[in-house]
C-alpha cells in the first residue's frame, strides 16, 4: 500500500541493446509499458537519424491503410474489431506487409478508376437517352410539323416575290436544374430574344461519377438561326457547364439511336454490377484484418521511433538507451529484455544498469480502474513533485463526503447511486462498445466517483432526514405535545386561535430525547426550521473545514520527514499548526463546548460564539453584558492569541535568517582551524573536497556550460517568505470562510427541492378523484424530469465543482506542491485504445 500514498520510487537506468536484438527488446518493453525513454540525440535532426528510412516506410504503409479504411467506410462495410492484440512483426516481415498493402491499394485504385470511367459512360448514355426521349416529345408537341425543318421570313405585303424558307438549327443537352433560370436569362440577353428554349426536368436524380452525389438535372433544346447565334449559344452552354449531345434531326434516326443507347446502357449496367461486386468482396476481405494491420504497422513505427532516441556505439554493434523506470518493476523489465533477446535469436544478453543522477525523476502513481478517477482529479491541479505525499487516497473519502454534505438528499442520492451502479455493473459491455460521445466517456470514466458520491449523499440525506424535501418519521419524534396541555397553558381554544405555537423544551416531558439518527422529523413542519438548520449547518461547515485543513497541514509533516528537512518542521510545520489550532481549532472546541454545556434550561443564557471570537482578537473583555463561557476564558484566549502572533515572525523572519546562516555555512564549508584543531559543525576538509569534486563533476556532466550557482539573495528570500507567511495566515481565515459553501449549497439544494415539490407535485396531490390520478401521473413525469435535470445534474455539477475547489485550494495547498512532471512510459496500450499519436 506504500505506493498508493506516495509516488513510485524511480531510477535512471542505462540499456545496452545488441543491434540484432534491439528491435525485439524494445517491442517487449512496449508490451509491458514500464519504461520512459530519454532522447539521447537532441541535437540530431530527425531526418539524419539511423532508422528514419524504416519510420518513413511505416508511415507509407499507414497511409495506404488509411486509404483502405476510407474506402471501407465509404462502402458502409463494418470493420471487424475482435480486440486481438497481435504481436509485433519482425523487421524481415516488413517487405511482405509492404507488398500486400501495395497490391491492395493498386487493386482498389484500379477498380475505382474503372468504376468511375464506367459510371461516367453510364451517365452520358443516360443523359443522351433522356435527351432523345424529351426531344421527340418537344417535336411532337409542335402544332405545325413544318416548323421542325424550316421557317418563313416575314414578307412585305407589297413585295411581289417570296424568298425560299430558311432552316432553323438546334442544340440539345442537359444542365443542372438549379441553373435553369439564370441560363434562360443569359440566353435571352446575349441572343436578344432570337432563340427559342424548351426544357423539361429529369425525374430521377443522376449519380455524379466523381463525388458519388445525387444531382438533379434538366433536358433543354435551343432553336436558333445562323452560325453566329450557334457560336453564342455554345459558349453560354460551356460557361454554365451544360453538356451538349448530338441529336439527329429526323424522328427515325432518333428512334434508332435511342434503341442503340438502351442496349449499351443494359450492357454497362451489367458490367457496373460485376465491378461493384468485385469491389465489395475486396473491401470485405480487407475489413476483417485492417485493424490488425493498423496495430502491427503502428507498433513497428513506434519501435523505430524509439530506437531513434538511442545512441549507437562506435562499433555499430550496440545501441545505448537511457530510461526512467520504477525500482519495483526492475525484475519485470529484466524478464522482458530476456524474452526479447530470446525471440531475436541473439546469444548476447541485453544489460540494464542503474545510474546515479541528481536529476529530478518523473512522478508515477500506480492506479487501477477504481483509483484512476480520483488520481485524475489530483493531477488536474498539477502533477505531484517526485515522492511527495499523494492526495488521491485521502480524496477517495473526503471528496465524495464533502460533495454529499452539499448534496445531502436520500432520494437524489439513491438515484445517483443507481445510475452509477448501472455503469459499474455493465462496464465490460460499455467499454467494448467504444462510444465516441465525449460527455458519456467523461461520466463513464468517473463512474466510481459518482458511485461514492451517491452513497455518501444517501448517508448525509439520512442525517439531514431529507428525502425529496420530505422527512422520514422512522422512529417517532422526540417531541411531545401532551405535556403542554397538562403542565403548560395550552387548551383547545389555544389550538383553534393560533396557527403556530412554540414547544417549551424546558417543560418536563416535552422533549423526550434525541432522535436516534439524524434530525428529528418534527422540524419539517416547524416555522423556525430554516433558523435551526442555518445554525446547525453553519457550525458543521466550520468544524469540517478546520479538521480538513488541519489534516492537510499534518500531511506536510510527512513530506518534511521524508525529504529530511528539519528546518521546515521547526520553522514551518510547527508554527503553521500552532497558528491554526490556537485560533480556529479553539473555535471548533468552543462549538462543541457550547453544545455540551448548555441545555434547555440554560440555553437562553448562552453567549454568542461569533462575538466571543471577535472579542478574542480585540482583547475586549470589559463588556458586562457578555458572560464568559467558562472560568479562566480571558487568560486562555490571550495566551492563544499571543501564541498565534508569535508564530508569524517564526515563519516570516527566523526561517529566512536560518536559511542565510545555512548558506554561509555551506559556502565556507564550516571549517576553521585554530592551532591544528578543527572548530565548527560542518564537514571535514576531506569531506569538503569530496563535496566540491562531486558538485563539479555533476555540473560538468549534466550542464557543461552551466553558470555558477547564484549568490544567496537575502532580500528575495525575505520577500518570498513574507508572501508565503501572509498567504498562509490570511488563507486560514479565507479558507475557513470558504468552507461555509458547504452550508450554503446544502440549504440551497434543500430549498430548491422543497420549492419543486410545492410547485409541481402538490398540484397532482390536490385532487382525490380518478381525474386527479391521471393528472398526478402527468405531473409526476414533469416532476421526475425537473428533478433529474435541475437537482441531479445542475445541482450535482455545482456541488462537484465546489468540492473540487475545496480540495485544490483549501486542502492540497497545505502540503502539495504539484510541480513535477508525469511519467510517460513507452507502451502499446495507447495504440490499442485508439489514442495513438503520430
Amino acid at each position: 500500500m506504500g505506493e498508493l500514498f506516495r509516488s513510485e520510487e524511480m531510477t535512471l537506468a542505462q540499456l545496452f541493446l545488441q543491434s540484432e536484438a534491439a528491435y525485439c527488446c524494445v517491442s517487449e518493453l512496449g508490451e509491458i509499458g514500464m519504461v520512459q525513454f530519454r532522447d539521447l540525440n537532441p541535437d540530431v535532426n530527425v531526418f539524419q537519424r539511423k532508422f528514419v528510412n524504416e519510420v518513413r516506410r511505416c508511415e507509407e504503409m499507414d497511409r495506404k491503410l488509411r486509404f483502405v479504411e476510407k474506402e471501407i467506410k465509404k462502402a458502409n462495410i463494418p470493420i471487424m474489431d475482435t480486440g486481438e492484440n497481435p504481436e509485433v512483426p519482425f523487421p524481415r516481415d516488413m517487405i511482405d506487409l509492404e507488398a500486400t498493402f501495395e497490391k491492395l491499394e493498386n487493386e482498389l485504385k484500379e477498380i475505382n478508376t474503372n468504376q468511375e470511367a464506367l459510371k461516367k459512360n453510364f451517365l452520358e448514355l443516360t443523359e443522351l437517352k433522356h435527351i432523345l426521349h424529351r426531344t421527340q416529345q418537344f417535336f411532337n408537341e409542335m402544332e405545325d410539323p413544318s416548323l421542325l425543318e424550316e421557317s418563313s421570313i416575314l414578307l412585305d405585303p407589297n413585295e411581289p416575290t417570296r424568298v425560299a424558307p430558311l432552316r432553323l438549327g438546334f442544340v440539345a443537352g442537359v444542365i443542372g436544374r438549379e441553373r435553369i433560370p439564370t441560363f434562360e436569362r443569359m440566353l435571352w440577353r446575349v441572343c436578344r430574344g432570337n432563340v427559342f428554349l424548351r426544357q423539361a426536368d429529369i425525374e430521377d436524380p443522376l449519380e455524379d461519377p466523381t463525388s458519388g452525389d445525387q444531382v438533379h438535372k434538366s433536358v433543354f433544346i435551343i432553336f436558333f438561326q445562323g452560325d453566329q447565334l450557334k457560336n453564342r449559344v455554345k459558349k453560354i452552354c460551356e460557361g454554365f457547364r451544360a453538356t451538349l449531345y448530338p441529336c439527329p434531326e429526323t424522328p427515325q434516326e432518333r428512334k434508332e439511336m435511342l434503341a442503340g443507347v438502351n442496349a449499351r446502357i443494359d450492357d454497362l449496367q451489367m458490367v457496373l454490377n460485376q465491378t461493384e461486386d468485385h469491389r465489395q468482396r475486396v473491401l470485405q476481405a480487407a475489413a476483417k484484418t485492417v485493424r490488425v494491420w493498423f496495430i502491427k504497422v503502428r507498433k513497428m513505427k513506434a519501435i523505430y521511433h524509439t530506437l531513434n532516441l538511442c545512441n549507437i556505439d562506435v562499433t555499430q554493434k550496440c545501441l545505448i538507451a537511457e530510461v526512467w523506470c520504477p525500482v519495483s518493476d526492475m525484475d519485470s523489465i529484466q524478464f522482458a529484455l530476456r524474452r526479447g533477446t530470446e525471440k531475436s535469436g541473439s546469444t548476447v544478453p541485453s544489460i540494464l544498469n542503474r545510474m546515479q543522477t541528481k536529476q529530478t525523476p518523473p512522478t508515477y502513481n500506480k492506479t487501477n480502474k477504481f483509483t484512476s478517477g480520483f488520481q485524475n482529479i489530483v493531477d488536474a491541479y498539477g502533477i505531484g513533485s517526485y515522492r511527495e505525499i499523494n492526495p488521491a487516497p485521502y480524496t477517495i473519502i473526503t471528496f465524495p463526503f464533502l460533495f454529499a454534505v452539499m448534496f445531502g438528499d436520500l432520494g437524489h442520492g439513491t438515484l445517483m447511486t443507481c445510475a452509477a451502479l448501472y455503469l459499474v455493473i455493465r462496464e465490460s459491455r460499455l467499454m467494448a462498445q467504444k462510444n465516441d460521445n465525449e460527455i458519456f466517456n467523461m461520466v463513464f470514466a468517473g463512474r466510481y466517483i459518482i458511485l461514492l458520491m451517491g452513497i455518501f449523499s444517501m448517508y448525509t440525506g439520512l442525517i439531514y432526514n431529507d428525502c425529496f424535501s420530505k422527512s422520514l418519521n422512522m422512529f417517532g419524534s422526540g417531541w411531545s405535545v401532551r405535556p403542554m396541555f397538562k403542565g403548560g397553558n395550552w387548551t383547545d381554544e389555544t389550538l383553534k386561535g393560533n396557527t403556530a405555537l412554540q414547544l417549551d423544551p424546558a417543560l418536563d416531558g416535552v422533549f423526550k430525547g434525541p432522535y436516534p439518527i439524524g434530525i428529528d422529523p418534527i422540524w419539517s413542519i416547524s416555522i423556525n426550521k430554516l433558523s435551526f438548520l442555518n445554525s446547525f449547518k453553519m457550525k458543521m461547515s466550520v468544524i469540517l473545514g478546520v479538521i480538513h485543513m488541519l489534516f492537510g497541514v499534518t500531511l506536510s509533516l510527512f513530506n518534511h520527514l521524508y525529504f529530511k528537512k528539519p528546518l521546515n518542521i521547526y520553522l514551518g510545520f510547527i508554527p503553521e499548526i500552532l497558528f491554526m489550532s490556537s485560533l480556529f481549532g479553539y473555535l471548533v472546541i468552543l462549538i462543541f463546548f457550547k453544545w455540551v454545556s448548555y441545555d434547555a434550561h440554560t440555553s437562553r443564557e448562552a453567549p454568542s460564539l461569533l462575538i466571543a471570537f471577535i472579542n478574542m482578537f480585540l482583547f475586549s473583555y470589559n463588556d458586562p453584558t457578555i458572560k464568559p463561557l467558562y472560568r479562566g476564558q480571558m487568560g486562555l484566549q490571550i495566551f492563544l492569541v499571543i501564541i498565534a502572533l508569535a508564530c508569524v515572525p517564526c515563519m516570516l523572519v527566523v526561517k529566512t535568517l536560518v536559511l542565510r546562516r545555512q548558506y554561509l555555512w555551506q559556502k565556507h564549508l564550516g571549517t576553521q582551524n585554530f592551532g591544528g584543531v578543527r572548530v565548527g559543525n560542518g564537514p571535514t576538509e576531506d569531506e569538503a573536497e569530496i563535496i566540491q569534486h562531486d558538485q563539479l563533476a555533476q555540473q560538468t556532466e549534466e550542464e557543461p556550460e552551466a553558470p555558477e550557482e547564484e549568490e544567496f539573495n537575502f532580500a528575495d528570500m525575505a520577500v518570498h517568505q513574507a508572501i508565503h507567511t501572509i498567504e498562509y495566515c490570511l488563507g486560514c481565515i479565507s479558507n475557513t470562510a470558504s468552507y461555509l459553501r458547504l452550508w450554503a449549497l446544502s440549504l440551497a439544494h434543500a430549498q430548491l427541492s422543497e420549492v419543486l415539490w410545492s410547485m409541481v407535485m402538490r398540484l397532482g396531490l390536490s385532487s382525490r378523484n380518478f381525474g386527479g390520478f391521471v393528472l398526478l401521473a402527468i405531473i409526476f413525469c414533469f416532476f421526475a424530469v425537473l428533478s433529474v435535470a435541475i437537482l441531479l445534474i445542475m445541482e450535482g455539477l455545482s456541488a462537484f465543482l465546489h468540492a473540487l475547489r475545496l480540495h485544490w485550494v483549501e486542502f492540497q495547498t497545505k502540503f502539495y506542491a504539484g510541480q513535477g512532471f508525469k511519467f510517460l512510459p513507452f507502451t502499446f496500450d495507447s495504440i490499442l485504445e485508439g489514442r495513438f499519436e503520430e
